[in-house]
């Protein structure tokens, strides 16, 4: 343990230009840290914002904050601290571990934590996790760094999932599922028997599907551009589908066609000023939008006031879908295990760390829903 360890990562040296997979050096684990072997990694739209620059991130930095790994080792105080943590054990990985401390934390709104050390992409202690081996830091995407073979991560932020829980089931909740199905079941609180519109059908926006099917709700409209995704809609628990038009009135009227006048919840997950504006125009009197999917930083969306606020509706944001994941992972793991929560349904391509680009390529086409990065 007193020698680092050589690993192979997918490493952004800045915003907006490739990732490069390197050789870099896994120092041993500190104080309040785990050291683990990555057993599957989704890539996610954030990925690709960090990836194409539309968000601006330090760098030189490991990508990659969705994942499950199996514990190798523990550094001191883990043990004690977090009794469910030894070598072996499968976790679902956190992309935010709270701070306890600022205002949020102290309200019990651990998702909405203002001083996560996850948002520094170093160890809680403020150390870089990893190093090249001619010197210099490399950083880790909010302290996880999911697209390595091994890694060392906050102990807060491994998370153990029941037994039998799938390797790449578990990766899906530590980001997508959590953030969708949170969406449903925890931001907007979905009531059964009301009707929902999910813009948008990536991970998030099929995972926002699968909550509202869970919740009970009796209508649940899914809505895309891409026919193949309304297919695995339906699976997953849609009622109804929409081919998204190119003109966005069309979609809201088909949308409120399939509503009886509109839903009572309508969630945007994908991140673009226009579909957040079409899931604001169809909301019904007394009607919500919960927003999950996430804009290029600057981007700006708009609305009319006077019939939003005359007829009573709501504009939600919803982030990390309200988790408070020590809580929550399991929570999801069970409804996968029994059946509830089809979470395998959203990977759609199996590769290898090598081939992250091509996923950032497919991504941009709007093909498939998941690419998850397989270590075995």
């Amino acid at each position: 343990m007193s020698d680092p360890s050589t690993i192979r990562a997918a490493v952004l040296d800045r915003p907006g230009v490739p990732t490069r997979i390197e050789a870099l050096e896994l120092v041993p684990p500190g104080p309040g840290e785990v050291r683990v072997r990555m057993a599957a990694a989704g890539v996610c739209h954030s990925d690709l914002h960090v990836r194409d620059g539309d968000w601006d991130r330090e760098g030189p930095i490991v990508m990659g904050h969705e994942g499950s790994a199996v514990v190798e080792a523990l550094g001191d105080g883990v043990a004690h601290a977090f009794p469910g943590l030894r070598p072996g054990v499968l976790v679902a990985l956190s992309w935010l571990i709270p701070c306890g401390r600022c205002r949020s934390c102290r309200a019990g709104r651990v998702w909405n934590c203002s001083d996560s050390p996850s948002y520094t992409h170093r160890m809680p202690s403020g150390r870089a996790a990893l190093r090249r081996a001619g010197g210099g830091d490399v950083l880790t995407y909010c302290a996880i760094g999911t697209f390595a073979d091994r890694q060392n991560v906050p102990a807060a932020a491994a998370i153990p999932v029941p037994d039998g829980t799938p390797p790449e089931v578990a990766a899906l909740i530590g980001c997508c599922v959590t953030t969708g199905a949170g969406a449903a079941l925890k931001t907007a609180e979905v009531r059964a028997g009301s009707s929902v519109a999910v813009i948008g059908l990536g991970g998030v926006g099929l995972s926002c599907v699968m909550g509202a099917a869970i919740a009970g709700a009796a209508r649940i409209v899914a809505v895309d551009r891409v026919a193949a995704k309304l297919d695995l809609a339906r699976i997953v628990g849609a009622t109804d589908v929409v081919l998204a038009a190119a003109d966005g009135e069309t979609t809201v009227a088909a949308i409120r066609d399939a509503t009886d006048g509109g839903p009572d919840t309508c969630f945007e997950a994908i991140g673009l000023p226009a579909t957040i504006e079409q899931a604001i125009a169809c909301l019904p009197t007394g009607a919500t939008a919960c927003l999950v999917g996430m804009t290029p930083f600057g981007a700006r969306a708009s609305f009319e006031p006077f019939p939003f606020v005359d007829g009573g509706r709501r504009i939600l944001g919803s982030n990390y879908g309200s988790a408070d994941p020590a809580a929550d992972f399991p929570r999801y793991a069970a409804l996968h295990l029994a059946g509830r929560l089809p979470a395998e349904r959203l990977v759609t391509a199996r590769i290898g760390l090598d081939d992250l680009e091509d996923a950032f390529a497919a991504m941009r086409r709007g093909e498939g829903v998941r690419s998850m990065i397989r270590f075995d």
